[in-house]
């Protein structure tokens, strides 16, 4: 059973930083591409990042491109999201998601998320 864990979400100011962590299991990890994916209440689901399998390839949003860095530990099959100079329109449940391959900004595992808040 594929499962994702997220962790390292909270609060944090304006400018601040945070880390994410996502503790994959239940699947070869090294075999497929991961992403984030963030929800803002009420609002529709934002792609924000994806590396692909091997680690060394990486995209972003234009909304978080410069800020934020996508990387991958394959030998702990752990996703990270590191975020710097967070503004508060990051603020949204963030969720780690696997691809059906090694390279495809799809979604077909979830985690459950964690929350991000920047506020003053």
């Amino acid at each position: 059973e594929v499962q994702l864990v997220e962790s390292g979400g909270g609060l944090v100011q304006p400018g601040g930083s945070l880390r994410l962590s996502c503790a994959a299991s239940g699947f070869t990890f090294t075999n497929y591409g991961m992403s984030w994916v963030r929800q803002v209440p009420g609002k529709g689901l934002e792609w924000v990042s994806l590396v692909n399998n091997g680690g060394d390839a990486t995209r972003y949003a234009d909304s978080v491109k410069g800020r934020f860095t996508i990387s991958r530990d394959n030998a702990k099959n752990t996703l990270y999201l590191q975020m710097n100079s967070l503004k508060s329109e990051d603020t949204a449940v963030y969720y780690c998601t696997k691809s059906p391959t090694t390279w495809l900004n799809e979604s077909d595992h979830w985690g459950q998320g964690t929350q991000v808040t920047v506020s003053a």
